[in-house]
């Protein structure tokens, strides 16, 4: 059995989603809404439609895509614009759409890596990505819900493994791959026990990099949150080792 099907049929997974309020997004609805009056976006892991809804109701052409039937059905709820995927093959042409997104999906997925190319793949030149995971190869924070975080002895082996990738990343041949984890289970579902992938912004920035984006925003926050906190926390390197991966950027090159 592989990942994919924990959720194909998962109503409980379904209500947990429907339960996160509007504002949840709202920073991951505010950079998808960076393209044309009108322009077509996707929600790669749409879950049960908010985002989608709240595009729809801001004028855009938005399409969500999910693996989770459950999910489908409740997102039908809202918004007629959420469809079943088969969670490898993103089903649209290439330069598809003027904006993609994945929020909180990167760390789920089989494949990550090539999850992102998928995602490149169908977002026209000039458009807009945009790709929010928790950072589990954190070394500084608070609130450390996940293991793979918490405690002195993860955040330095997190901290030595960012380091060597980081490293490693600088290589002319360089071929970075997520780490893969274990999912959590216990009597009482947290958020992201079922994650399998040790999300991260640098690796995150250097996929999307090779799959021919320019990435112009890298921060640890994925909530909307005073600019007098928002700067510090992203205005130096730092923010590779705190919270979370929010990254954002556009597709160089020719349509076709």
């Amino acid at each position: 059995m592989n990942h994919q099907s924990y959720y194909s049929e998962n109503s409980e997974y379904a209500r947990f989603l429907a339960g996160q309020a509007e504002g949840f997004f709202g920073k991951y609805v505010n950079y998808l809404s960076r393209c044309p009056a009108g322009g077509k976006i996707l929600d790669a892991g749409c879950g049960t439609g908010q985002v989608v809804a709240r595009l729809e109701t801001l004028g855009f052409n938005p399409i969500g895509i999910e693996v989770s039937h459950p999910n489908v059905q409740a997102a039908a709820g809202i918004t007629s614009r959420c469809q079943l995927y088969d969670g490898r093959v993103i089903p649209f042409e290439n330069d598809s759409f003027d904006a993609v997104g994945s929020f909180n999906v990167l760390e789920h997925v089989e494949d990550p890596e090539g999850y992102i190319v998928e995602l490149v793949r169908v977002l026209k030149p000039g458009g807009q990505i945009v790709l929010s995971s928790p950072n589990f190869l954190r070394v500084l924070g608070w609130k450390d819900y996940h293991p793979h975080m918490r405690g002195i002895g993860n955040k330095w082996r997190n901290a030595q493994t960012l380091w060597k990738k980081w490293r490693a990343s600088r290589l002319p041949d360089a071929h970075l791959k997520f780490e893969r984890m274990s999912p959590i289970e216990r009597p009482t579902f947290q958020p992201d026990d079922d994650a399998i992938i040790a999300t991260n912004p640098l690796e995150m920035a250097w996929h999307l990099r090779k799959a021919g984006c320019r990435i112009h925003t890298i921060h640890c926050s994925d909530r909307i949150i005073p600019p007098w906190i928002d700067w510090p926390l992203n205005a130096t390197p730092l923010k590779f080792v705190m919270f979370n991966a929010f990254l954002a950027g556009i597709k160089i090159g020719r349509a076709g």
